[in-house]
């Protein structure tokens, strides 16, 4: 497994594949993340950085069936692993601890 430090893009991408489950698949990626974050990325992004994750550990894939819809096409479907999820974890318990280190003087945004 790849190193698991995760940035912004990373950690929105599988968190996105966590809303998905058990739906993931590039292009519901790449929508999920424009409609909830407003990101708009090409798919060959979010192919990247799937790809990536994958590598990492933090997901993994496998190919769907064949649908009629996608003209007897397969989809490769990711999912969170449990080294995904706890990186969801570390991050989210991170950003919560530090944002509760902020001085509440410090976010009344008055001119020094």
């Amino acid at each position: 497994m790849k190193g698991t430090h995760i940035g912004e893009l990373e950690e929105l991408v599988l968190l996105m594949v966590g809303i998905l489950y058990p739906e993931a698949y590039g292009v519901a990626v790449m929508d999920e993340l424009e409609k909830q974050a407003g990101r708009s990325l090409n798919i060959s992004a979010i192919h990247a950085v799937l790809t990536r994750l994958e590598e990492k550990g933090l997901l993994k894939s496998k190919m769907s069936s064949p649908t009629e819809e996608r003209g007897g096409r397969r989809k490769r479907i990711f999912v969170l692993t449990a080294a995904g999820k706890r990186s969801l974890e570390e991050t989210n318990e991170l950003r919560n601890q530090l944002f509760n280190r902020i001085p509440p003087l410090a976010l009344q945004f008055r001119l020094i």
